[in-house]
């Protein structure tokens, strides 16, 4: 993860939210690098201490009444103070109308002003759940990302292993398929990882003989998914016969991605094992084990109690 930053261009904003622009600078290109929102409040009454320049300003209905309170003087004095900041832009909610004094700040500072219909509460909540998706620290790790039962399973192992024929395998019992070959995981929050496909690679999936599939144009729309938060890692691997396999699921081994803990399993690989079926029950186990129930706990309790009715 170490300390790279991710930034998107500010188009992406305005054509994912239909904003309308307002003010626009001709010469220079506007990034986003924060998630965080800011309400302009403080700033407007001059206190300008721990600003932080660097998050979306978001004007509301308090900012713009406030603002026409002023007098012509402290409405332009306000206005510089807040754009002198170097911020990335000013966001203007309601459909309200800025102060001539902000937009003229604006171009002269080369700050962006936008404007939308929506209310401003659910406007910031759905610009701060965008931008955490998009600015996400994330890695891309070779495998298979798919859908069962509603979990998020991701595949993992050596070229060979049988991944994308399991995922095959998967998709023609109903499942759904979000990457082959190339999965790109995000840290949306401090719980939750997401996987996608590359753009250029979504939807196909490679298969040794046959060669490239587009899974979409085969199985239909309802075979393919854009993302799907990661639940479940299963690593595949050759049988080894002298290594020692779970066989009973009292243990809980997780795969650390992006300073994640993520239940995981290890798989072996044997000729005749039906790795689609395996792949659905341990999705199927997982989804029980959220909602508190573990059959290994269960047999084990039960182990025990008839254990302790025979000494009895």
């Amino acid at each position: 993860m170490g300390n790279t930053i991710y930034k998107i261009g500010i188009e992406k904003v305005i054509e994912k939210f239909r904003l309308e622009t307002l003010t626009m600078p001709e010469n220079k290109e506007v990034f986003i690098c924060r998630s965080d929102l800011n309400r302009l409040g403080l700033i407007l009454s001059g206190y300008d201490r721990y600003f932080d320049n660097e998050r979306i300003q978001i004007m509301g209905m308090a900012e713009w009444s406030f603002l026409s309170e002023m007098t012509p003087d402290k409405r332009t004095a306000a206005s510089e103070l807040l754009c002198a900041q170097e911020i990335p832009l000013v966001v203007v909610t309601r459909g309200l109308e800025p102060p001539e004094e902000l937009l003229d700040a604006a171009r002269r500072h080369d700050v962006p002003v936008l404007r939308t219909k929506e209310a401003t509460s659910s406007f910031m909540a759905a610009l701060i759940a965008y931008l955490n998706v998009e600015l996400a620290p994330r890695i891309t790790r070779h495998g298979v990302l798919v859908e069962v039962y509603g979990e998020g399973v991701l595949l993992l192992g050596e070229s060979g292993a049988g991944k994308s024929e399991t995922a095959v395998e998967l998709i023609k019992r109903g499942h759904r398929l979000i990457a082959d070959d190339a999965v790109e995981i995000k840290r949306v929050s401090d719980q939750t990882l997401v996987g996608t496909s590359p753009e250029v690679i979504r939807h196909f999936i490679e298969i040794r003989g046959i060669g490239v599939v587009d899974v979409r144009r085969l199985y239909g729309m309802g075979a393919v998914k854009l993302t799907e938060k990661i639940d479940l890692i299963i690593q595949l691997e050759e049988w080894d016969e002298k290594k020692a396999y779970d066989r009973f699921g009292l243990e809980n081994p997780t795969y650390e991605l992006l300073g994640i803990e993520v239940p995981a399993l290890t798989i072996p690989i044997r000729a005749g094992r039906n790795l689609a079926v395996i792949v659905e029950i341990a999705a199927m186990n997982n989804r029980q084990k959220k909602m508190g129930y573990n059959a290994a706990q269960e047999l084990s309790d039960r182990l025990t109690n008839s254990f302790a009715t025979g000494k009895e």
